[in-house]
């Protein structure tokens, strides 16, 4: 039997984050892709010592982002095609406002905008698209 491991708690803001992209995913969830590749090698990341905490915080929150408007655009094309009930439609609206808003919460807790949260990829332009 494998030994339970403590998992430090959470701050709720985090949580529902979580708990929301969770679900998030739950809704729009599509069978994989049979040719998906294999993931590249990760290359070095250089940051400054003093600021890695907060540079970190801002890359999850980022991926978060990326993450939510996805769903999003899953949710909008599996609602054009009539794949979801009413009721599953009303859910995952909710679900994605709540998660929208928990992390706009989160972003200004430490000082950002969800504005800020889009990276310049040089020549192929920004990660987000603008709205």
């Amino acid at each position: 039997m494998t030994p339970e491991r403590s998992v430090p708690p959470r701050p709720d803001a985090l949580q529902d984050v979580g708990d929301s992209l969770s679900h998030a995913f739950r809704l729009v969830q599509t069978p994989p892709d049979a040719h998906d590749r294999p993931p590249r090698p990760a290359s070095r990341l250089h940051t400054d010592p003093d600021t890695v905490g907060e540079d970190l915080l801002k890359l999850v929150l980022t991926i978060v982002e990326l993450l939510r408007q996805l769903i999003e655009r899953q949710a909008l094309r599996r609602v054009d095609a009539g794949d979801l009930t009413d009721a599953q439609e009303e859910e995952l609206g909710a679900t994605l406002l709540a998660l929208h808003d928990s992390l706009a919460d989160l972003c200004a807790q430490h000082g950002y905008s969800l504005e800020d949260l889009n990276l310049d990829l040089g020549p192929l332009g920004p990660l987000l698209p603008r709205d």
